[in-house]
């Protein structure tokens, strides 16, 4: 099948992210969320890194005619009624994921594809509720502009044909596909991402280090621009709390309560402008950081 129209549902960070770089591939895109505050600033968000890109000479089109392309809406049947291909950003609770794959599957035309752009949740535990489980499939972004690697991951009811579909569309977002060949919490990537964020944590929550001297043995041994404590504010700490709280071991469980007082005081990440850094200019981006 040829994609021509793309719909996401969540204005999110990597909602966002997605249906820009979609936008930027040439597809009609319309975005989808509950609030119409996320559609403002998924808008600005848009508009700041396409001025980055403009920079760098990475798009040959005007900043306007690629935002053209893209409807934001507060109706999700105005976003997903001409889409042949659809992937959810939802907030990562599962009750509130299958409550928008039931409107989905009533709303949506009948050739479309349904993916998930879920973290950690499993494909199987949404497919039904789509009414499609056939044309139901895991499609995992991560930055999209710098880490450009995108996890398919089918369940056993998906139909075979369409993985070489999803791994044509996934290139033609500039994206690198991996197949995920038996579900998986977390892919291939976030799978290794978690073990480093609780060891983090178990080192944070039992005192044995400072989150910035955690940050900077990882920075400083691995030549990278961020530790974990960085990745955990560009994930977000309210994804990255419901996923450290449904780990049963007690160094989760406690690492999953000192996220909680963040998030109880809306220090979410970079989205919110402060998490465990304060945004847009953190510490760990300071050159005086490790020194």
């Amino acid at each position: 099948m040829e994609i021509k129209n793309v719909g996401i549902l969540g204005a999110g960070t990597l909602g966002s992210r997605v249906a820009l770089q979609a936008a930027i591939s040439g597809y009609q895109v319309g975005i989808f969320d509950i609030q119409e505050k996320a559609l403002s600033n998924s808008f600005q968000v848009m508009k700041g890194i396409l001025l980055q890109l403009e920079k760098t000479e990475k798009i040959q089109e005007p900043t306007e005619k690629i935002l053209s392309r893209v409807l934001f809406t507060s109706a999700m049947e105005k976003a997903i009624l001409q889409a042949d291909i659809i992937n959810e950003s939802v907030t990562e609770d599962l009750d509130v994921k299958l409550e928008v794959w039931r409107k989905i599957g009533e709303i949506a035309p009948n050739h479309t594809l349904f993916t998930t752009n879920t973290s950690y949740l499993l494909p199987s535990q949404l497919a039904e509720a789509s009414g499609r489980p056939e044309k139901f499939c895991a499609l995992h972004f991560h930055d999209v502009f710098y880490a450009r690697v995108i996890d398919i991951m089918p369940h056993s009811a998906t139909d075979p044909d369409l993985i070489p579909i999803l791994e044509r569309f996934g290139k033609s977002l500039n994206q690198v596909p991996v197949l995920v060949k038996k579900e998986n919490p977390g892919y291939i990537f976030n799978s290794m991402l978690i073990a480093l964020i609780g060891a983090a944590g178990k080192l944070l929550t039992g005192e044995v280090a400072s989150l910035e001297d955690i940050d900077r043995s990882w920075m400083v041994n691995f030549h990278l621009p961020m530790g974990p404590f960085g990745i955990l504010d560009s994930i977000g700490l309210d994804t990255a709390w419901l996923v450290t709280k449904a780990r049963k071991d007690s160094a989760s469980q406690a690492f999953a309560g000192l996220l909680k007082t963040y998030i109880d005081q809306g220090k979410l990440g970079e989205k919110s402008g402060a998490g465990f850094y304060h945004y847009p200019n953190p510490e760990y981006k300071k050159p005086n950081f490790l020194i």
